[in-house]
């Protein structure tokens, strides 16, 4: 039996021929990328230890927030405005339903 992360990877992988947004927390950070799992290569990544999120000290989910803005800004200076997100492992709430609610205020369609 497959566990969660590989039945939302297979699934999205299966059904979609977009670029994949993927999430990854750990305990203290969390970070998002744009993955063409055409040629396996990784498009666009942020993170909450770039410098310029990491010196403002704030709340986890305020920095999920910025996060998501700062992903969704760099996937579309590069000309993508649709993705598939992969919620890896985690369930869609709170901090990885905050990132993806602030990516789709910037104007990603998923």
């Amino acid at each position: 039996m497959l566990n969660r992360k590989e039945r939302n990877r297979v699934k999205i992988k299966k059904v979609s021929e977009r670029n994949r947004l993927s999430v990854f927390k750990s305990n203290n950070h969390i970070y998002a990328q744009l993955i063409d799992d055409k040629n396996g290569k990784t498009i666009a990544s942020s993170s909450s230890l770039e410098k310029s999120i990491k010196e403002k000290k704030l709340n986890r989910k305020e920095i999920a927030e910025i996060v998501g803005k700062e992903i969704a800004k760099k996937i579309i200076s590069k000309g993508i405005d649709k993705v598939a997100f992969d919620r890896g492992k985690y369930k869609y709430h709170g901090l990885v339903k905050i990132l993806a609610d602030a990516a789709r205020v910037e104007g990603l369609n998923f």
